[in-house]
Parts: structure tokens; C-alpha cells; sequence
């Protein structure tokens, strides 16, 4: 399958204001009558959310570590029948892992060479002038068979600095695509695991229009869209198979870290996904399985102590059916969570699992599970991959380890998971299975 014209959105690293150029070109381009196909380079379950709101689109991740060709390859065909494809980078456009995963490293850098779509750097020339050139050259030749679009300086200080910037960009040969005037009120607002939820942001749509006028005036569109080119998709896969046939899943504030390509295989092989809300204290649905996916239940965790229908319907469910939890699912599972102020929480208490946010400790970084127990849809011995992004501390974890979990280099993580009857629980978000 050739794939429509494409680009991806990527900057020397983390905090450069690519997120803003994303979406603003999403909806720019939308707002022009394009039919814009999203997609996330990485393991990323906040910004597809942001992609879906500029775009109309679902946005799907692309990551060369946690991901085959086949599954790359079946991700990439849900871009077929639009005019372009625009992803958006990880931190970094050559960032990734020592070890190679199940198709590369995981950088963004993969993913723009392996779909064909040209990269455009977004650079923070703040404190620089000429001398971003030669940053901008760096990236753009450390790998001679990238595909490179060009540069949108960002944070510009004045005509002067734009003047200056450009002469350096000029002297590399290097496109100069836009340049962005500093404004200090584009910035999305953060919290401890990065942007806050889409669903959480007052005035989301009004932003992200915001964005697309700034970026309409700041930046060449049509030489942008002419940048775009198409590749050859890897051949493509299935997508992940459901764990059971009817599944609850929670969603709402607390709970809302699914990666959207796990649902998509869901839905298409047949499955029926039943939400409902924790923290609106609903009862689980009738369903084969409950899922609890990760999100923010530290923030919440009051709502979900005194959401007594939910944890009494929970604890019938799994006295005959399975039940999973993933990260904050996983807490939500345990038996208390402690919040940032030290004040204690009791969790559904079907794992042993106490968990504290007063005690903070970053976790972060791609996982390697052999399962030791079963789980929904997988039994011992399959080997899953996904990536864990969280701040608690374990404070005791009794129950049985549900797998030997390592980094990506093979190094053995401490959060084992957890399986007690019918219930488990991962601090790993499951991005795909091995075959």
C-alpha cells in the first residue's frame, strides 16, 4: 500500500513547542478542506487525544520498539483515502533505546524513514540567532537518508532575530517553512505525567483554533503541503485480538490511558465496549471483563474511596469473571492509595497493593512481560510489550507476580504486576503481544 503525502513533526527535544505546531497544523489544515489522517511516533496516550480534537481523526501510535511491521503496517492503513498524514515526534527526533526492539529503537527518526514522510524540525531559537543553523544542520544530515522538510523557528524574538535566523538557515541550505513569534500564552497546561487530558481542558477547541490562526500566519501552508510526500507502508498485520467479547471499560477523568489502536482491534474483530464511569460511581456493566486502563486516580482518589456502587459491583464482578487494571487501574485495584498529602484512600481491595503518591518515585521507560500467570487474552509464557510512565511508590505488593518484567535492555524492574483469583493488575500500559 502506498501511503497518502505525509510529514512528521519533530525538534531537537522535549519542550520546544512542537505539540502546539502539531496541532495547530492539524487544524489549519483541516480548516482548508483536508482530510488529515494524526499519528503519534512512541508510546504517547495523552497527545492522540489533543490529535483527535484539531483533526476529527482518531491518531494512532507508531513505535518501532513496541511494534512489528505487521502491526506498523496495519496502523498505517488507517490512513488510507485522506489527502495527508502528519505524525508527531517523541521528545527528541533521534531519541529512543540502546536495544533494538521489534522493529527498531523507537525513534521518531524511524518512523519518518520508514513511512517516507519528510520531517520538519521545530527549533527554540530563544538566546540564539545564526547559530541554531547549525543545530538545525546536525539533525538534518546525522542521518544522510532522512527525508527533510524543513525548520519552523519558534520563539522568535523580533524582526531582527527572525532576519538573523534566516541568513544561518540560508547559508545551510536549509528551507525555512515559518517563523513563530513568542507568545507566552500558547503553552497547553501541565502536570506531573505532562499535558492535562483533552477531556479535562475547559476550552480546548477555542486553543486549538487559536493555534491554527497563529500558525496560518506564521507559517507557509501551501509549501508545507507541498513538502509532503508518500511511502511505501509496511505490509500489514492484524491488530491486536480482544480479550473477551464484552468488555467494561472505565472512563472519565481518573481513568482514560488506552492507546486507541488497541481499541480499534477490539472493535473490528467483533468486540462490544461498554463504558462507564468510576467516578460517577456507575456499576459495572454486564460484561465478560472489567478493564481499568491508567489515567490520574491520585487526583481522585476521594471520588473513587466513596464510590461505593462501583467498588461493590466491581468486587461481584470478579468473584466469577476476570478483571484488569493497567497503572492507575492497577492502584485502583489495590487495597489504598496513599495521596500527596499522606492522607490514605481505600482502593477496591481485590490486590494487596498499596501504593503512594506522597512518597513520590519516577518511573519511566519501556517494558519486556513473560507472563507467570494468565491474564484476558493472554496465557503464561506470552511475552508482552508496552511502557510504564508513572510517580507512585510501591508500599507493598503481596499477592502473586503476574510476570518477569525488564527495561528494554533486558534489565529486571521490581513492578512485577500482580494476580490474585480472578483479578491482575500491571504498571505497564500493554502496547502489543509477541507472536
Amino acid at each position: 500500500m502506498t501511503l497518502p503525502p505525509g510529514l512528521l513533526v519533530s525538534a531537537p527535544a522535549s519542550g520546544t513547542g512542537k505539540t502546539t505546531v502539531m496541532l495547530g497544523l492539524l487544524r489549519a489544515l483541516a480548516d482548508r478542506g483536508l482530510t488529515v489522517q494524526p499519528f503519534k511516533s512512541g508510546p504517547d496516550y495523552i497527545d492522540p487525544a489533543f490529535h483527535f480534537a484539531a483533526s476529527g481523526r482518531p491518531s494512532f501510535n507508531l513505535d518501532s520498539w513496541a511494534m512489528d511491521e505487521g502491526l506498523l503496517g496495519a496502523l498505517a492503513t488507517r490512513a488510507a483515502g485522506v489527502d495527508i498524514c502528519v505524525a508527531e515526534g517523541s521528545m527528541g527526533l533521534y531519541d529512543g533505546v540502546a536495544t533494538k526492539g521489534r522493529a527498531g529503537f523507537g525513534t521518531s527518526a524511524e518512523t519518518a524513514k520508514r513511512m517516507g514522510w519528510p520531517v520538519i524540525l521545530v527549533l527554540d531559537v530563544g538566546g540564539q540567532a545564526q547559530s541554531a543553523a547549525a543545530t538545525a544542520l546536525g539533525f538534518a544530515t546525522y542521518t544522510p537518508d532522512l527525508p527533510f522538510a524543513g525548520v519552523i523557528l519558534n520563539r522568535v524574538a523580533s524582526p531582527r532575530h527572525e532576519r538573523l535566523t534566516r541568513m544561518g538557515m540560508e547559508r545551510a541550505g536549509l528551507p525555512v517553512l515559518g517563523a513563530l513569534p513568542r507568545r507566552g500564552d500558547l503553552a497547553l497546561p501541565e502536570r506531573h505525567l505532562g499535558l492535562i487530558q483533552a477531556v479535562e481542558h475547559p476550552y480546548l477547541d477555542a486553543a486549538i483554533a487559536g493555534y491554527a490562526a497563529f500558525l496560518a500566519e506564521n507559517i507557509d501552508l501551501d509549501t508545507v503541503i507541498a513538502a509532503a510526500r508518500a511511502g511505501i507502508a509496511p505490509t500489514a498485520g492484524p491488530l491486536p485480538k480482544p480479550p473477551a467479547q464484552r468488555i467494561a471499560l472505565a472512563q472519565d477523568a481518573a481513568f482514560s490511558f488506552t492507546y486507541p489502536h488497541l481499541l480499534e482491534g477490539w472493535r473490528q474483530a467483533g468486540a462490544q465496549i461498554l463504558p462507564f464511569s468510576p467516578l460517577a460511581n456507575d456499576p459495572v456493566p454486564d460484561a465478560d471483563l472489567v478493564w481499568l486502563p491508567g489515567g490520574y486516580p491520585e487526583l481522585h482518589a476521594g471520588r473513587l474511596a466513596a464510590a461505593s456502587t462501583f467498588r461493590r459491583s466491581l468486587q461481584d464482578h470478579a468473584h466469577s469473571k476476570p478483571v484488569h487494571g493497567e497503572c492507575g487501574g492497577y492502584m485502583a485495584l489495590g487495597t489504598a492509595l496513599i495521596d500527596k498529602e499522606g492522607e490514605r484512600h481505600e482502593m477496591a481491595g481485590l490486590l494487596g497493593l498499596v501504593t503512594s503518591y506522597e512518597r513520590r518515585k519516577f518511573h519511566l521507560g519501556y517494558r519486556r512481560a513473560t507472563l507467570e500467570r494468565p491474564m484476558p487474552g493472554h496465557a503464561p509464557g506470552a511475552v508482552l510489550r508496552g511502557h510504564e510512565f508513572h510517580y507512585s511508590t510501591v508500599l507493598d505488593q503481596p499477592d502473586a507476580p503476574l510476570a518477569a518484567v525488564a527495561d528494554a535492555d533486558g534489565n529486571p524492574v521490581p513492578e512485577t504486576g500482580a494476580q490474585r483469583g480472578n483479578v491482575t493488575g500491571t504498571f505497564f500500559h500493554m502496547i502489543s503481544a509477541e507472536d
